[in-house]
Formats: C-alpha cells, sequence, structure tokens
C-alpha cells in the first residue's frame, strides 16, 4: 500500500506541472499566472478540491498520442470563496495552449451540471487558443455541449468569465451567454477571428488589442462589464461581485451587520440638483451619499456611460442599482444605453437582487443614427425588463422625468413598489421649451418679441408642469421627499418590501425584442 500511495502522490505533482517547468516559465515570462495559481488567488486558502486530476485525451492523430498530459488543459473542482460554495474551471495554457478537446469540455460540463444540481455560482477562467484543431469536429462538439449548458444554467445560478488569456473563434460564445466577463489589459483578448483575418477579409489592418482587448470591449462593444490593470486585481474583484450575489435563484444574496441606530438625514444632498435645471451633475454623488459606507460596485463602468448600473449595499441588503447619468448626454437614453440596463435589470430580477432606480432622464436620443440603428426596438428592452421584473423596485425621480423615457424608468404604471420624487423633479412628456414650442405656437410667432413671449410662457409652463405635485395628485408618484431624507425611506421601504410577491402569467417565456 506504501507504494502504491507514494504514486499516487507523485501522479498528483507531475499533474500540477501541467506542461511543464518550461512552459510555466514562459507563462510567468508574459506576466500572466498559470491555472492553479490563478484557483488559488480566487479562493478561500486551501479550500479548493479538484476532480479529473488525471483525464487525458483520447486523440492519436499528428503525434497527439505521444503527448498526453494530466489533466488535459483544464483544471476543474470545487471551492470556498468567503466561506460560500462555487464551481469552478481554470484553463491551463501550458498544455496545448489551453486548446479546448473532447476531455477538456467534459471536464467543465462535469462542474457545471455539479453546479446546477447543488446550486452554487460557476466561474470560468479562460486562457485557451481555442478549439484543438487536431480534434477536428470533435472539439467542435465539446464547445457546442458547453454552450448548452451556459444556456441551461442561465437565472438558475451566477455564472461568471473571466478571460486572462486568449480567447477566439467559437470559444467567445460561452463567456457571451455568461452573467458577467472580467477582463484584465494588455494580456486577454476577444474575437471571432483575429487580425490576419480580419486583414484578409476586409483589408483592414488592426492590431489584438484595438481588434478584441480588454478596453476595447469595455468602452466600445460592451461585451467585458470589468476590466483591470492585472491579475491579482482582476481576481480580487470577481471575489467581491460575488459577495453582493446569491448562490442560485432561490439563494438571497448576503446581507451584512447595519448599525440602524446611526440613520440620519444627509444634508450634502439638498445642495446637488443646480439651480439651472440644464446644468449637468454627477448621478455617482448621490449614489455614494445614500449607499452604505459609501461603497458602489460599477458595472459597465466605460461604456453607455450616460446610463449607471451596479450593486450597492443600502440598511445590509444587497441591491442593484440603474441610474441615468446627466453629466453624460445629459443623461439621455440610447441604444447602448438601454441594452445595458436591460441586461443588468434582468440579471438582478432573475437572482431576487432588489432594484433601485435614480432618475434624471430627458427622454430618448433622437436622430437618424439611433432610429435607423433600432433605438424603439432597443428601448423597448428595458421597458420589457422592468415591466417583466417582480423583485422590489423603488424608483426616486430626481429632476427631469420626460416623454416615454418617464414610463420606461420603472414608473408606476409599470408595477414600481414605490416611486419617490424630489421637489426638483420635473415629469412632464416633454420639456418646458418644446412644449411651449408646441403649445402656444401661434401666439408665439404673433407676438409683438416672440423671443420674450417664448421666455414668459417657458417660465408659465415650468412654475405649473414642471415639479413633482400634479403627478403625486394623480398616485404616480407615493411621496415628494426630501434629498436629505432620501436614505432613510429607502431603508425603510427595501426592509417592508422583503415580504413582497408578485407574479407574471404563467407562460413558457416572453418574447422580448432582441
Amino acid at each position: 500500500m506504501k507504494e502504491k500511495i507514494e504514486q499516487l502522490n507523485k501522479l498528483k505533482e507531475d499533474a500540477k506541472l501541467g506542461g511543464g517547468e518550461a512552459r510555466i516559465k514562459a507563462q510567468h515570462d508574459k506576466g500572466k499566472l498559470t491555472a492553479r495559481e490563478r484557483i488559488e488567488l480566487l479562493v478561500d486558502e486551501g479550500s479548493f478540491e479538484e476532480i479529473d486530476t488525471f483525464v487525458k485525451h483520447r486523440a492519436n492523430d499528428f503525434g497527439l498520442d505521444k503527448q498526453n498530459y494530466p489533466g488535459d488543459g483544464v483544471v476543474t473542482g470545487f471551492a470556498k470563496i468567503d466561506g460560500r460554495p462555487v464551481a469552478l474551471f481554470s484553463q491551463d495554457f501550458t498544455v496545448f495552449g489551453g486548446s479546448l478537446s473532447e476531455t477538456h469540455a467534459e471536464k467543465i460540463v462535469k462542474v457545471m451540471k455539479t453546479a446546477m444540481k447543488t446550486g452554487i455560482p460557476v466561474i470560468g477562467l479562460n486562457d485557451s487558443g481555442g478549439a484543438r484543431i487536431q480534434e477536428g469536429v470533435v472539439s467542435l462538439g465539446g464547445y457546442a455541449d458547453i454552450f448548452l449548458l451556459n444556456t441551461l444554467a442561465s437565472g438558475v445560478v451566477p455564472q461568471i468569465s473571466v478571460i486572462l488569456g486568449p480567447c477566439a473563434g467559437g470559444a467567445v460564445y460561452s463567456p457571451a451567454i455568461t452573467d458577467f466577463i472580467f477582463m484584465t489589459k494588455s494580456s486577454s483578448y476577444m474575437f471571432v477571428t483575429g487580425p490576419n483575418v480580419v486583414k484578409t477579409v476586409t483589408h483592414e489592418d488592426v492590431s489584438f488589442e484595438d481588434l478584441g482587448g480588454a478596453e476595447t470591449h469595455a468602452s466600445k462593444s460592451g461585451v467585458a462589464h470589468f476590466i483591470y490593470e492585472n491579475e491579482v486585481e482582476t481576481l480580487s474583484n470577481v471575489r467581491k461581485l460575488l459577495g453582493f450575489l446569491p448562490l442560485n435563484f432561490m439563494d438571497k444574496s448576503p446581507e451584512l451587520g447595519f448599525d440602524k441606530t446611526n440613520i440620519k438625514p444627509e444634508p450634502k444632498l439638498d445642495k446637488i440638483i443646480p439651480d439651472n435645471p440644464n446644468k449637468p451633475y454627477n448621478m455617482k454623488d448621490i449614489i455614494h451619499l445614500i449607499v452604505d459606507n459609501n461603497d458602489f460596485f460599477e458595472v459597465h463602468k466605460d461604456y453607455a456611460e450616460n446610463i449607471i448600473c451596479g450593486f450597492c449595499r443600502i440598511g445590509g441588503m444587497a441591491i442593484g442599482v440603474i441610474a441615468n447619468q446627466p453629466e453624460v448626454l445629459a443623461g439621455v437614453l440610447d441604444i447602448n444605453a438601454s441594452v445595458k440596463a436591460a441586461r443588468f435589470v434582468r440579471f438582478c430580477d432573475a437572482f431576487g437582487i432588489p432594484l433601485l432606480v435614480l432618475e434624471d432622464v430627458p427622454g430618448f436620443l433622437p436622430g437618424t443614427e439611433q432610429e435607423w440603428n433600432g433605438i424603439i426596438r432597443h428601448g423597448a428592452k428595458l421597458l420589457f425588463a422592468f415591466s417583466e421584473a417582480t423583485v422590489p423596485k423603488i424608483t426616486v425621480i430626481t429632476r427631469k422625468a420626460y416623454g416615454g423615457a418617464y414610463d420606461v424608468m420603472s414608473s408606476k404604471h409599470i408595477r414600481g413598489d414605490f416611486n419617490f420624487a424630489w421637489p426638483s423633479a420635473e415629469i412632464a412628456v416633454m420639456g418646458p421649451k418644446g412644449a411651449v414650442e408646441i403649445i402656444f405656437k401661434k401666439e408665439i410667432s404673433m407676438a409683438r418679441d416672440p423671443d420674450k413671449e417664448l421666455e414668459k410662457k417657458i417660465e408659465e409652463y415650468r412654475n405649473k408642469f414642471a415639479n413633482p405635485y400634479i403627478t403625486a395628485e394623480r398616485g404616480f408618484v407615493d411621496d415628494v421627499i426630501l434629498p436629505s431624507e432620501t436614505r432613510i425611506k429607502l431603508i425603510s421601504a427595501y426592509n417592508l418590501l422583503r415580504t413582497k410577491v408578485d407574479t407574471n402569467p404563467k407562460k413558457k417565456h416572453g418574447n422580448i425584442p432582441l
């Protein structure tokens, strides 16, 4: 028995070397960690339990029978993060460039199936050259098996993809189906076709970084939700994200301790909204003043910056925030903002995370580019997402709420639970100037001084309609509140909504306007 135990220990030590010390050194020389080093950084110390350590590929062509490494290019297993269980896989670039084979895929599918049965999140650390060409269609079938599991697991358990190297071709579609994608600057790439193929087909010269680097996907395509400077920072923030999420759709997000005796008004909130209604301000200043410990974890920070999405805690509870940003495009809703927010709302609703909407929106962005690219269809995605959501929903209108955008931003009419307005709120079909130019067009044109008459009518309209009280009279907002008391009101409302139950009509699923 002693010899057998020694043999087992040796085989496990050999497996830990992956493709060998030379390839590990090459990985380090690129500034990248190995598959196992990444796991050690990500999970609680000593918690990782590996499975399928000894799995090897079954291919014999092209000399593969002479290259057979234990684990076959991916480390899989289960661990804990902040004491909570997770399933994970980490692709090993030192073995065949992390390429996906039949058995490589089987290992990933196995942990995903177990995660669904046990109700725990799945984290994928991606660093792969793509499908293993030597295995042909078998490797492609492996990708499809993973795609299917990603789809079936969607809305059942959170799925997080961490791109820490190349991710190309069919490989990109697994992360794309998952809930959140992390990338690391200067070392991670995602693209359907690489620069060489692009040049051949379209004659465009483009670098790896410009085509599919972290900053490109974080700011232009919106594929990446989070980007960080290095792998250590990236993995640390994966841990932070998980702290806001439940283990599965039937679980609840972790709730942190909260000092209920220290809830008091925040006078700074009374001074944030400018006297000039056309002057911008930073909505993040409001967010930081109403959340616990000024801690806001933003999602898609560099993409569609006219809308803000992210996680926070209010009264210890995990909350998903969607807020218009007056500092960017006046907070208007456009195609990218609508899709970004709709995706975030649907994630929060799928996993029972209450929503907070901070509203200052002048409407949808006009213009041929937006219309021809489908602002109607894309804007409808956000409307659909809010309407469908059954989690607790609270909206605070800080200033503008004009036109259809007022309806879309979780208004009372689409099942908002509590809708509050600040005294500075302006709720109307359109802004005062546009409304006056339509309503009083004839009077203005016939006036001795049209410009003076226009300004007079604007002031009259603003005084009569550009306030929250007509809306409050109708019950479309539940209360007009002092800005300084916003946090107090939110804590009280979310506590009341803990037992909220709401349902949608029985159906297979809706048909969101994709």
